[in-house]
């Protein structure tokens, strides 16, 4: 068996062009499916990593987002009352009541607008989520017309860096900071003070939406329950995590859809041009497949041997593939298809899960496309492959 795989080795070296072309396009397919499952991932991570298991979200209940919901102060004071609310040491409530609003301004790379979301936030934001950090500039002002901007919608949106102005229904707002938040879709937003930003918007005496700690993550499915049965008011709770991830919408699934789309149609076509690299590998080697049969080797050793060959290769052309699609890591784009409609940057993840989905499907490739040839190699008979010249 040793002598066959360095028989079959030294013949990948011999026919290097065939071999090369065999490689080439197999890196070609591992790397096209390797990218846009890595943007799907990307996407579904931003979203994913927003928010807390330990936060509730409430929101008017039937809304589709925080941008069609409306809560009033008083009923956010009825349920911020909650004893399962978290209190910090001074007994105040882990609890933000938040404005939501889209603000738009044109992108960088084809100046076209992009909505983006506008927070307004109270102090115990950032007591509530973990992760924000300042990256640059500092924290605004409480009441004042000062914002601090997502990294992320910072690179991929004209005017939105430190010293910028932005303009709010009239009112300008100073961008003095740069945040991140763990990769997550906050990313994507500009915070302000609500007591700023609240009356430049109109939008005095509730809020769209109330972020919270509860006390035990278990609690919030019977928070949200006896929310619902309240009638003061029309609310739902829901795990601030869940309701993130759920703001994909029907992308989330398209992104999927399409990363599987394109590496079936592209791995078809890459399987039937390995097959044909390995017809045209057998048809030139039917003598010496004819001389291997006549030394000895069994039906089944050839067999298994060229499919050996082509698996090789393909796992080659799939290491080249995952390597070539590399750059793509952390490359950040955006899409506006959420159910907030606004603009959502995130950054393409190559996961150690894809890298291994991307070798498994080079693996099938080689598989598939090496069965038949090998099979034809080795059911030739003797006397005819030694015939051929």
């Amino acid at each position: 068996m040793g002598l066959l795989f360095r028989y079959n080795l030294r013949n990948l070296i011999a026919r290097w062009k065939v071999t090369l072309l065999a490689i080439g396009g197999i890196a070609l397919v591992v790397a096209a499916v390797v990218v846009i499952s890595s943007m799907s991932a990307g996407f579904q991570i931003a979203l994913s990593s927003t928010g807390s298991d330990s936060n509730a979200i409430v929101v008017q209940r039937g809304s589709m987002s925080e941008l069609t919901s409306w809560i009033n102060i008083g009923n956010v004071q009825t349920i911020l009352a909650d004893p399962r609310i978290a209190r910090d040491a001074e007994g105040t409530p882990l609890a933000s009541c938040e404005i939501v609003i889209i603000a738009a301004k044109p992108k960088k790379t084809d100046n076209q607008p992009a909505n983006i979301t506008l927070r307004g936030v109270t102090p115990m934001a950032f007591k509530v989520r973990n992760g924000i950090k300042l990256v640059e500039g500092r924290m605004f002002a409480s009441g004042l017309f000062e914002v601090i901007v997502g990294k992320k919608i910072s690179d991929r949106v004209n005017g939105l860096n430190t010293g910028d102005t932005l303009r709010v229904q009239r009112k300008d707002f100073k961008v003095v900071g740069l945040f991140t938040a763990d990769g997550s879709s906050f990313e994507s937003e500009i915070w302000g003070d609500y007591n700023a930003l609240a009356p430049a918007v109109n939008r005095n005496g509730g809020c769209e939406s109330v972020t919270a700690r509860i006390t035990n993550p278990a609690l919030i499915g019977a928070f949200d329950k006896d929310l619902r049965a309240n009638p003061q008011f029309q609310v739902q709770a829901q795990s601030e995590r869940t309701y993130y991830e759920d703001q994909a919408g029907s992308l989330g699934k398209v992104l999927k859809i399409l990363a599987a789309f394109v590496g079936i149609v592209m791995g078809i076509g890459a399987v039937f041009g390995a097959m044909n690299t390995m017809y045209a590998i057998v048809s030139q080697r039917t003598r010496e497949i004819g001389t291997l049969r006549a030394l000895g080797f069994s039906r089944m050793t050839i067999l298994f041997s060229f499919v050996a060959e082509s698996v090789f290769l393909a796992i080659v052309g799939g290491a080249i593939g995952c390597v070539l699609a590399l750059p793509m890591q952390g490359f950040t784009t955006g899409t506006g298809q959420t159910q907030s409609f606004s603009e959502l940057a995130f950054a393409f993840q190559i996961t150690p899960a894809i890298i291994v989905t991307g070798m498994a499907f080079a693996v099938l490739m080689g598989i598939f496309g090496g069965l038949l040839p090998a099979f034809r190699a080795a059911s030739m008979p003797i006397t005819k492959a030694l015939r051929e010249a």
